[in-house]
């Protein structure tokens, strides 16, 4: 099973504020256990959305939106893709992900739909 862990953002990463040496090497450390499990596919720290754009389709028609997204009220700040058993397992990891003292971090887990969860089962259609 393959979940989007995905960090918001604090503030901190929309102001383009880099972190401390330390985060950094804690969240190796961290990215490091994920590796050495063999559960991490993918995981990056995203830039601001002042660096980033939109693109909003209206009928069909596309509109591009520059950053920054001051309205958003949950921006993602970085992700990591896992491969785990369970969204249990997913859970288990991500609450050890380091968070820095005194922040307020939020993480949200959704598992990433497969193709076989499209497909109906033989067993549905007979």
């Amino acid at each position: 099973m393959r979940f989007m862990v995905m960090v918001k953002t604090d503030g901190a990463s929309e102001q383009d504020a880099s972190p401390s040496a330390d985060d950094i090497a804690e969240m190796g450390r961290y990215n490091d256990e994920l590796i050495k499990a063999g559960v991490l596919l993918a995981g990056e720290g995203l830039l601001p959305s002042a660096k980033g754009a939109r693109v909003r389709f209206t009928n069909g028609t596309p509109t591009v939106i520059d950053g920054p997204f001051t309205e958003a009220k949950e921006l993602v700040a970085g992700f990591w893709l896992l491969d785990v058993k369970s969204k249990e397992e997913a859970i288990e990891w991500v609450k050890r992900v380091p968070c820095t003292e005194g922040v307020e971090s939020h993480i949200e887990i959704r598992q990433v739909l497969e193709p076989e969860d499209l497909i109906p089962s033989a067993t549905a259609e007979a």
